[in-house]
């Protein structure tokens, strides 16, 4: 019941999305800039933009190594694009879970919750990196004065992400560097909230702090947040090239801060591949570079679809012939919620204990 009425938010927010972007704007517009658009230089967005999956496989190597030693690139690639694929075309964000399925498929000794775990700090490293340079965008001249976003100044937009990251980052740091103290916390307070789920809430959580071991190794954290900024300025190479696409006169600084702003759009529920969402982000961040809705819309459109495309053949290629299939994914999302759940209650259940 809970992934039905996800999966009808989902729907809902997607199909309000799109007709946002596209109530001001004639489809006849939207096909006649297409049409006017360079193909090659599309060809070449879509190029650029599907090496980032490798770029974030090779980031996920890094982080697990400290708990897992050194896995191949390929298991890692062939995951990464595996669960790519599983957020293009299931809806309810299964692509994590699928991801942690087939890595721990490959790779027995990488148990699926160390595998969760660890892209769990994935995530982290995006919001930072994105933050980043979306911050410093903001600091180019070429950004325009005075701009806002969803009623607030760009700065204070990203301040309060900035804000959220910074937190849920000392939250981590504190669990990963005081693990026994927090495994006998979590153990003595499962064991009287919920102890029938006491032992599978503390080896998520001794999981979990497996996943989160490269944070305690300021080198190896360098290198992680190393390729997290390879991946996100060669995603907006893609981005710009697509600009060049179809005519926009927008700086390559653009193309910075439009991806944190759909960074923070595609985390909202929405139909799978962020249908909607993506769209209405484009011409919202685009917008405040003074690009027009018809020419923004168009561009999102075409790089949405160009995008889509081989990340997605990849991964269909690779589950088969891994031979997962769509129930080896589910089953493992009901246990990851079963888990989730339990610690939801868990931690609710600690917080009325508390004074």
């Amino acid at each position: 019941m809970k992934l039905n009425w996800k999966v009808a938010l989902g729907v809902g927010i997607s199909a309000l999305f799109l007709w946002l972007a596209f109530r001001a704007v004639p489809l006849g517009d939207v096909v006649n800039v297409l049409r006017a658009s360079n193909p090659w230089l599309f060809a070449l967005c879509a190029v650029v933009a599907t090496t980032i999956f490798p770029l974030r496989a090779i980031r996920w190597q890094v982080i697990l190594q400290p708990v897992a030693g050194r896995i191949p690139f390929g298991p890692l690639w062939r995951s990464t694009a595996i669960g790519m694929m599983v957020n293009n075309l299931v809806p309810a964000r299964a692509g994590e879970v699928a991801r942690a399925v087939a890595l721990s498929r490959e790779i027995p000794r990488v148990s699926f919750t160390t595998s969760l775990a660890s892209l769990a700090v994935d995530r982290i490293f995006d919001a930072i990196v994105l933050l980043a340079l979306m911050f410093g965008a903001m600091l180019s001249p070429a950004f325009p004065a005075g701009a806002t976003l969803l009623g607030m100044t760009v700065p204070q937009f990203a301040l309060s992400g900035i804000s959220a990251v910074l937190v849920l980052l000392i939250a981590c740091y504190v669990a990963v560097l005081n693990p026994k103290r927090m495994l006998s916390v979590v153990r003595a307070v499962a064991d009287r909230v919920l102890p029938r789920f006491a032992a599978r809430i503390e080896g998520f959580t001794d999981e979990a702090l497996g996943g989160l071991a490269v944070l305690r190794d300021a080198r190896r954290f360098a290198l992680v947040l190393w390729w997290a900024f390879a991946h996100w300025l060669v995603h907006a190479v893609a981005l710009w090239i697509g600009f060049l696409a179809v005519g926009m006169d927008a700086p390559f600084s653009a193309a910075l801060f439009l991806q944190g702003v759909l960074g923070f759009a595609v985390a909202l529920p929405s139909l799978p591949g962020f249908v909607g969402v993506f769209e209405l982000a484009s011409v919202t961040g685009l917008g405040v570079y003074g690009v027009s809705p018809d020419v923004a819309i168009s561009w999102a459109v075409g790089y949405h679809m160009l995008s889509f495309i081989p990340i997605t053949v990849f991964g269909i290629v690779y589950l088969a012939r891994l031979g997962i299939n769509l129930r080896d994914i589910g089953g493992a999302a009901e246990r990851a919620q079963e888990v989730k759940d339990a610690r939801d209650t868990f931690v609710h259940g600690t917080d009325a204990r508390v004074p």
